[in-house]
């Protein structure tokens, strides 16, 4: 009982731990990209994707680096796409009142955000055709040549970006802004790195008591990533999306969790394979939880459509189809259900 606890404490404090350091990490990049003078396609779809999302990147790095689970990682990222799908506009709309978007935002980050949950399940798929794995299950092999297909798609995405903002005009900064910002330079590097150090050590603390409550539960780690893991690691999009949401602005509040969706599942699954140099991927389990991404997806962007805002009681439903997920999960972890092969 004590060693729950234990892990139990790491939990929380690997939590805050993570919460605090993508907050240092989110600042030092944009105070950096600002002082840099870089446009708004880096600034957003990188500098912003890249802090908000290091955590769920760390996690795939991290499992399947230092522990051999790549399934573990996989299902933090999972659970946290659907976390950040679901859990923070229903969430955010709840604070807010309302969220209002713009009708762009829904057709055309909606349209790739959908292509990037397809590019990803038929990169599972080519690894399960090409390179299968023999069990009970339907398994195959990720190798780096495959996991160059989302990564490629997030290159093209990148590229739309750069056309939606070629008229920006970059406006240099006069000499004496540039020499008080050079003096706090070398800080804001320092924060920087050491940000990252922080969000790996929490990131690592959370993956050994996933692993812990799969051996003491004697349930699969799996639903341990996709439901404590995924949460923790998501906590920084929850605060970056209310705070804007309240604000009044709905179109930063859904874009925040959309784009940090896409680099999640097309550049931070990827990257585990790409460093580790190939990792096993079970078909089985990722079918089910891509379909109920996909369907979280089309929920979420079917009420946007209506009205061009987000409602109350929609945001309430988003929030129970949140907690359905976890209740099935909950279901399949002590073997209640069986939609999800294990």
């Amino acid at each position: 009982m004590g060693t729950l606890l234990f892990y139990i404490g790491i939990v929380i404090a690997a939590s805050i731990l993570v919460w605090k350091a993508s907050g240092m990490l989110e600042k030092s990049a944009q105070t950096l990209s600002e002082y840099y003078h870089l446009p708004p396609l880096v600034q957003g779809t990188i500098i912003t994707a890249v802090g908000s999302s290091f955590p769920e990147l760390s996690t795939t790095v991290v499992s399947s680096l230092i522990h051999g689970e790549f399934d573990l990682g996989m299902a933090a990222i999972v659970g946290s796409a659907i976390f950040n799908i679901l859990f923070i506009p229903g969430l955010s709309g709840l604070m807010a009142g309302k969220i209002s978007v713009d009708s762009i935002l829904v057709y055309k980050d909606a349209q790739f955000y959908i292509t990037s949950v397809a590019v990803l399940l038929l990169t599972f798929s080519l690894a399960v055709i090409y390179f299968p794995v023999e069990s009970n299950q339907i398994k195959g092999e990720l190798t780096r040549v495959v996991a160059l297909i989302p990564i490629a798609l997030y290159l093209l995405y990148l590229f739309l970006q750069q056309q939606d903002t070629r008229e920006y005009r970059k406006h240099a900064k006069n000499d004496r802004d540039g020499r008080d910002n050079r003096k706090n330079l070398g800080k804001e590097w320092m924060k920087l790195l050491l940000s990252l150090v922080l969000i790996v050590a929490g990131v690592e603390g959370l993956l050994r008591s996933a692993i812990f409550f799969g051996d003491h539960f004697q349930t699969p780690t799996f639903f341990w990533g996709v439901t404590v893991v995924a949460a923790a690691t998501s906590i920084p999009d929850a605060f970056v999306s209310v705070r804007v949401a309240k604000a009044g602005k709905g179109d930063v509040s859904i874009g925040n969790v959309l784009g940090s969706n896409i680099f999640d599942l097309l550049v931070a699954i990827p990257a585990g394979v790409l460093i580790v140099g190939s990792s096993v991927v079970n078909f089985s389990v990722a079918v089910p939880m891509m379909m109920f991404l996909t369907l979280a997806t089309i929920v979420l962007f079917a009420f946007l459509r209506t009205g061009l805002y987000l409602k109350v009681w929609e945001s309430w439903l988003l929030l129970l189809l949140y907690a359905i997920f976890i209740i099935w999960m909950g279901l399949e972890n002590f073997n209640l259900v069986d939609w999800v092969p294990d």
